[in-house]
């Protein structure tokens, strides 16, 4: 299945801000969105897979792998397997998404895996206070692609 980046670009306008989630830490810089979202910004994610999770590996790979079994196939609650949506997931966690305000919010939001070649000659933002450099003193941590091939998610070209 291909994604028309065209399309969904189309609905932001010309009015938007690309973020490279390269290097950030997940948390930090979910939180830093989800604010900016609710202040009325449209915000464009690229290289979501690239974002770092901190913490032991295997505690990381276990706490995903309890989040994706839990529930049944039938009803739910449904936890993705694929890192753009993994991401959305974890800025709608600190959303009010079950109001209006943070359902607007939370469609001004797009994440892309890589960089559309729509996007490649657009200046992208680095959030100094979220990158791994600066903020994190451990060496353990784990890509959030690392995460989504341990759920079973493939990329196929």
């Amino acid at each position: 299945m291909s994604v028309n980046i065209e399309r969904i670009l189309k609905t932001f306008g010309d009015d938007f801000r690309v973020i490279d989630a390269e290097g950030h830490i997940l948390g930090r810089l979910s939180s830093y969105i989800a604010k900016r979202l609710l202040e009325g910004e449209r915000i464009v994610v690229v290289n979501a897979e690239k974002v770092i999770i901190t913490g032991n590996p295997e505690n990381v790979f276990e706490r995903y792998k309890e989040k994706y079994d839990r529930g049944s196939k039938e009803k739910g609650p449904y936890f993705p397997r694929h890192p753009e949506r993994i991401f959305k997931r974890t800025v709608r966690g600190m959303l009010p998404w079950k109001t209006r305000r943070g359902r607007e919010a939370f469609r001004r939001l797009r994440v892309f895996m890589g960089v559309p070649d729509e996007l490649r000659d657009r200046e992208f933002e680095r959030v100094e206070t979220a990158l791994y450099e600066r903020v994190s003193k451990s060496e353990r941590y784990v890509l959030l692609e690392d995460v989504s091939r341990y759920l079973g998610f493939e990329v196929r070209t």
